[in-house]
Parts: structure tokens; sequence; C-alpha cells
């Protein structure tokens, strides 16, 4: 019965002969030793008539704190008995000092998380500005790549991951010129192969680390200008030796793009926009994500809605 208590009850002591009926006290700590939370301090003192070497030592290896033997001195019993109970209190005050600690670290890491997702959004933000006003292309196109990552079955995690690192696809601009950048009209080839560059700039930028979202962004800016057929920069890879993430990158990148302004060009209808996704499905992009994008267009134009251009 007492193991049953012990998983309701907080007790302060237990004490335990080794001789019992039923079960004795070896069996009673054993079974205790099972049920009773990792760390935890089992108050267990040893009362008993048996003076062998073996008993106090198997005790004592069993869990016992204390060993007395019989027949017992009052004072000294009692001292001993104190002394355990000091431990477990002062056991008890540790353990809530660290449930205390534990939950501010928690918090502290929270806040550090906080910071550091902040820093990566602003990072993708401040490449959008050199050719973009308000830098809303970033927050939407990551929108849009959580939605259809969730459509095509990714859990939880993936859809946050990604939308948190979709809006550093194009860092690497911060490393194209500005009379590249901003041309109002089209690039010659020799601008146009300086251009192609910002994915692998990204990249660089954003290599040398071992987290998850630095290297998740590393992929996506490296790859989300690669195609389906191979067509695609810097690397030329094809279908599925695409990173998932680069190929949704890819399709709502483009569809953000083509239905925004740009130095080079005016906003496309979103119905002429949409007809291009479809077209370019199988070529330059995964032909089992168009539908999903599809699916969800609805919901990306919504939430692009909120984060028009010239909001700030």
């Amino acid at each position: 019965k007492v193991v049953d208590r012990y998983l309701w009850e907080d007790f302060d002591l237990i004490l335990l002969d080794i001789r019992m009926p039923h079960l004795d006290g070896h069996q009673v700590m054993a079974q205790l030793k099972e049920v009773a939370p990792k760390n935890d301090y089992v108050p267990i003192l040893i009362l008993t008539a048996q003076t062998d070497v073996e008993t106090r030592q198997k005790a004592i290896e069993g869990g016992a704190r204390d060993f007395i033997t019989k027949p017992f001195e009052r004072h000294e019993t009692l001292n001993r008995i104190y002394n355990m109970l000091d431990v477990r209190l002062m056991h008890n005050e540790l353990r809530d000092q660290n449930v205390i600690l534990e939950e501010k670290v928690r918090e502290r890491t929270h806040e550090i998380e906080d910071t550091r997702l902040q820093i990566v959004r602003r990072l993708g933000r401040a490449a959008e500005f050199r050719d973009n006003e308000t830098g809303m292309h970033v927050i939407r196109m990551s929108h849009a790549c959580s939605y259809v990552a969730k459509a095509a079955g990714l859990s939880e995690a993936d859809c946050e991951l990604i939308l948190t690192a979709a809006p550093m696809h194009d860092i690497g601009k911060i490393g194209i010129p500005d009379n590249i950048l901003l041309k109002p009209g089209k690039l010659t080839a020799e601008e146009w192969d300086i251009m192609k560059t910002h994915s692998q700039i990204g990249a660089d930028l954003l290599s040398g680390h071992h987290s998850e979202l630095l290297e998740t962004a590393q992929s996506i800016a490296l790859t989300h200008h690669e195609k389906w057929d191979g067509g695609g920069y810097p690397n030329g890879l094809a279908g599925e030796d695409i990173p998932l993430f680069g190929r949704i990158t890819a399709i709502c990148d483009v569809f953000d793009a083509l239905t925004s302004d740009r130095p080079y060009k005016k906003a496309w209808p979103v119905e002429d926009a949409v007809a291009e996704i479809k077209n370019m499905s199988g070529r330059h992009f995964d032909p089992s994500l168009v539908p999903h994008f599809l699916d969800i267009l609805p919901k990306i134009l919504e939430t692009n809605e909120k984060f028009t251009d010239k909001e700030e």
C-alpha cells in the first residue's frame, strides 16, 4: 500500500523495517524506485534488528537514506529523523528553484529566438528595400510559401520554417550594383549574368551556420531560381533534385513578382499571372505543387491585400 500511496501523497519521511509481512523492506524500496520521479529524493529510513553489514549495504544501495539498528536510542533516532527532514526540505527547495530557473531559461530562450527571427526577417526585407519601396514582397511571398507547404501536407514545423526562411531568398541582391538591380529597361546579357549571381551571393552570406533556419534559408536562396526542366540557375538542377522548399518558393516568388510593380514592368492582372503559372507547370514549376498553389490562391490573395506595397 505504501507504493500506491506514494503516487498520490507527498511523503516527508518513510520508515521501513527489513523484515515485514508480504513484502520485505528491500522489495518495497525497489518498487518505490520504479515509480518515483527521476531525481526525486525518496526519504527512506530503515529501522531494523538486523545488524549484518550485507543487509546495511543492500539497503543503502537499494535507496535507503539512513539505517538504524534496534535497539535504538531515542535521542539519536530523532536527530537522524530531523536531519533527513532537513535534507528533504532542502531538496524540495532546490527542486522548486530549478523549476523557476528552467522557466526563466525558457522565457529568455524565447526572447532570444524572437529577437533572432526579427533580425532574420528584417535582413530579408533589407535586401528587398533596394528594389521595392516597402519590402512587402518578402512578407507576401513567405506567407504564400507557408500556405502551399501546408496544402502539400508538410508539418506545422516545416510550414513555420519556410515562413521564416523564405524572406531571405533574395538577400544576395545586396551584392548586385544599383545600376543593374534598379535598371528600368531590359538587362544586357552581361548584366543578366551579374544579376543571376545573387543566388550564390545569398547562399554564401547564409553559409557557415548549423542553425536549421539559416541552412534552410541558404538552400532557398541558392535554389529558388532553379527550374523543374533544368533550365534555371545557378546550377541547372532539375525535378526533385531541387530541394522542396526551393520549388515552393519558386512558384510563390514568381507569382508575387508578376502581380507587383517593378522598375522594369507594371503589375500583371491576377488572371494573367495565374495563366502563366499554369503554363509553366512542368517546365519552370513542380507540376505536383502547382495544383496546391491554385487551391489556396484565394487565401494568398487575401493575405496580399493586407501587405500591399503602399503600406509601411
